[in-house]
């Protein structure tokens, strides 16, 4: 009866791990661009393979047993490693990990057959595998001054990472058990199964909650972006907006408007016109610096909202932009035409919001429309 209650003891982690497994495959099917979650779920399941090898025996040599689930746990923590550093857009790297995984192996069995050190493959294990995760955690510091979830992922991982260390020293000490039978009785092994069932559990559903985040805020993202040209719609250019403007003080605003667009599209059809969007969008994008913001907000209306930009520096980007446009290169049915653009520019005044800045901005644009077009106009302070 004891037995059996110190087995469903020790069953609660890789229980608890592989439901998780199932959430992060499930998350995946839904979401299939993300293959870091695939990637978790995998982890998630060697770890359960790992642990059940263990508790069951399989294999039933002790020194097979040693090696084979020290190369499943190995390759579950690369594999939640790699995972965390795909959704980053970084990677350790497939020669990285089987070097890892090769150096591992080599290290448990020389500490198994050569030199028969208990101590060694628990110390080689966990220090391992806490470096492993700490080194992950460093190359993503990024995340802690990023969004609330980001945040709470990093130092989730981080607390994961550096428990490794004290839990094994105080619960393991430098000496071995008295023989391999006990060692799953050992208040280490009982410690270990315990943090794996509650750190763990925390830092999936952390990661879990970072993805479905992931996903809302693509769903924002494409709600805010204009189809056609790729750059932000109305919509999304006055929201980022206006965080921008609560955050900085030196701000200025162009007002773009293509010249005769509607002759082109009576011309040359409304696909020509289209493409001539497209171009001007992207090399809005192109032009701009990088922390600007480049959105469509009318028919042939386009804004640049530009950061850290004094007067002088708004005037440089809307010439640079008209400059710029005059060597864009056109459809062949457009390649006699000469598309232009006038351009009302505004800098942020002291306790001005989005709206009066842009009246400001459009009343320099209608300026510039009057004075004949193809130019930049500046607005009155």
């Amino acid at each position: 009866m004891q037995d059996l209650g110190r087995v469903s003891l020790l069953l609660i982690a890789p229980g608890t791990i592989a439901v998780f497994a199932g959430a992060f495959l499930w998350a995946w099917v839904i979401e299939r661009k993300r293959h870091y979650l695939l990637m978790l779920s995998g982890a998630c399941l060697l770890f359960c393979a790992g642990a059940l090898s263990q508790l069951f025996y399989m294999p039933p040599d002790l020194g097979l047993n040693a090696i084979s689930s020290n190369l499943l746990y190995t390759s579950a923590v690369l594999m939640v490693a790699e995972g965390l550093l795909h959704r980053s857009g970084k990677r350790f790297g497939l020669t990285i990990d089987l070097v890892l995984i090769i150096s591992f192996s080599c290290l448990i069995w020389y500490f198994f057959y050569v030199d028969r050190n208990l101590v060694a493959r628990v110390y080689i294990q966990n220090f391992g595998f806490g470096a492993i995760l700490l080194v992950t955690t460093l190359r993503l510091t990024k995340l802690a001054s990023g969004r609330v979830v980001d945040r709470v992922l990093f130092w989730v991982l981080l607390i994961f990472s550096v428990q490794f260390f004290p839990r094994t020293i105080l619960t393991f000490g430098l000496a071995a058990p008295a023989g391999e039978a006990p060692f799953g009785e050992t208040f280490f092994w009982q410690a270990l199964h315990l943090s794996i069932a509650v750190l763990g559990a925390g830092l999936a559903i952390t990661i879990l909650a970072a993805a479905v985040t992931d996903v809302m805020d693509d769903l924002r993202y494409e709600r805010d972006i204009d189809q056609l040209t790729g750059v932000f719609n109305r919509r999304g250019f006055e929201e980022r907006a206006e965080r921008i403007l609560s955050q900085h003080y030196r701000v200025a605003l162009l007002l773009c408007d293509l010249d005769h667009f509607k002759k082109i599209n009576d011309t040359y059809g409304h696909s020509a016109g289209d493409q001539v969007l497209r171009s001007f969008g992207a090399l809005l994008s192109k032009n701009s610096r990088e922390g600007d913001l480049v959105g469509r907000i009318g028919g042939e209306e386009f804004a640049v909202l530009m950061r850290d930009a004094d007067v002088r520096a708004a005037k440089l980007m809307a010439d640079r932009l008209r400059e710029a446009l005059d060597e864009m290169p056109l459809p062949g049915r457009l390649s006699g035409a000469r598309i232009t653009v006038s351009i009302g520019v505004a800098v942020l005044q002291p306790t001005e919001r989005l709206g009066p800045l842009a009246e400001r901005a459009d009343l320099a644009l209608y300026n510039a429309k009057n004075a004949g077009r193809d130019r930049v106009a500046l607005a009155d302070s």
